[in-house]
């Protein structure tokens, strides 16, 4: 009982938020722009080319999804200064979008659970525009207008089952590190790609893999959600910064060698291809049944397990030798910090990991933060009223 009624008040606070959707796309379907004052599009056809204004991202698989990261290079691209403008950068063609070069991604772990896909990796991302040094931020559907940061961001996956929009995502990228959540629409959707730690970083909010080297594809378990601990929630700026959550558990996990596109490193301008490297079906990938991290889930897990993240086409996967873990993130650059100073606030355990130096992010509001936080503390008091 000490358990399950902050478990009802979270999941009615999550209806809450979740019920302020106002579209729902596919595709095929989305208008040439999904919010006012959106700089891209998210009419992208299916082609690849390395101009692309494409506001679309999917997260699909290990060797098919996506990021967004800044339209132009230079040392004003920091993410701070480009949250609202990022385009959708892709590891395989046919998107309509940019495609990220081969060799960018430098390890990659994709995990599909009951409630969401994540990927979280390493690489030299100053090949998707990104200055060199810039510790990044955060990537939302809110942001501080609720347009989204990029404005007008939509987010696919066919993870779960046919392809749907995922309305609740959160996305992290910096000079050196990434991760991204899609989470599958629900009642715990918003509360487990909550956006309102963007100065956490990687680590702090997606705990997993995020070791150079390697790249797999396994099941997980449905992990804690970010900032909650048991009956209390964290929040930017107090005195103590809790550590993260335990990485949940995994299993079922596919290795390769790679994931690649036959796309080189081009000026813009230049289109990228759109053949694809082979087809993944004739792959065998060894599937070993392991386990890291313990699952403490403070969330009920969705019914529906969705259809296996691991299987793919377009890329020519190989088994990979090589097996390596890192529980932390990167150390910090000394670089340019694309956030305005702001820094996580100094506690007893945990601290900001590098993509989380963008203090500017709109996703870090106080108006906007403030009024989620007083919506879910109205229903989460109706909550603890209704268990009483």
């Amino acid at each position: 009982m000490f358990r399950s009624a902050p478990l009802i008040s979270l999941t009615l606070a999550s209806v809450a938020l979740a019920q302020t959707y106002s579209a729902t796309y596919l595709p095929e379907t989305a208008p040439k722009t999904s919010e006012k004052g959106q700089s891209g599009t998210n009419q992208c056809g299916n082609g690849s080319d390395q101009n692309s204004m494409c506001q679309n991202v999917y997260v699909n698989s290990l060797d098919d999804f996506c990021l967004f990261a800044p339209p132009q290079p230079g040392p004003d691209s920091v993410i701070g200064n480009t949250e609202r403008i990022e385009v959708a950068w892709c590891v395989q063609a046919g998107h309509g979008t940019r495609v990220i070069p081969d060799g960018t991604i430098t390890g990659a772990h994709f995990v599909q659970t009951p409630d969401y896909v994540q990927v979280t990796g390493v690489g030299d991302l100053t090949k998707i525009n990104i200055p060199q040094g810039d510790e990044g931020g955060e990537l939302d559907p809110h942001g501080a207008d609720g347009n989204g940061n990029p404005i007008g961001g939509l987010v696919f996956s066919n993870a779960f089952g046919s392809t749907a929009q995922m309305h609740e995502w959160t996305n992290f990228v910096a000079y050196n590190e990434f991760c991204i959540r899609a989470c599958k629409d629900g009642p715990n959707a918003p509360a487990l790609c909550q956006h309102i730690y963007d100065v956490m970083g990687c680590d702090w909010n997606m705990p997993g893999d995020y070791s150079a080297g390697s790249f797999d594809s396994c099941k997980g378990d449905t992990g804690e959600p970010m900032g909650v601990y048991g009956t209390s929630t964290f929040h930017q700026g107090q005195p103590s910064t809790p550590a993260a959550h335990p990485a949940p558990s995994k299993s079922q996990c596919q290795n390769v060698n790679t994931i690649s596109n036959g796309q080189s490193i081009s000026a813009p301008g230049a289109p990228a291809s759109t053949t694809t490297a082979g087809s993944s079906s004739g792959a065998q990938a060894t599937t070993t049944a392991s386990s890291s991290g313990t699952s403490q889930g403070t969330t009920a897990a969705s019914s529906s397990s969705g259809a296996s993240g691991a299987t793919s086409t377009g890329t020519s996967l190989r088994l990979s030798t090589t097996t390596q873990s890192r529980s932390t993130a990167p150390p910090a650059p000394s670089g340019t910090n694309s956030g305005s100073g702001t820094s996580a606030a100094g506690g007893t355990s945990g601290s900001a990991s590098p993509t989380g130096g963008a203090g500017s992010n709109g996703a870090a509001s106080i108006f906007g933060r403030g009024v989620e936080v007083m919506v879910a503390g109205v229903v989460i008091v109706i909550g603890a009223v209704l268990v009483a």
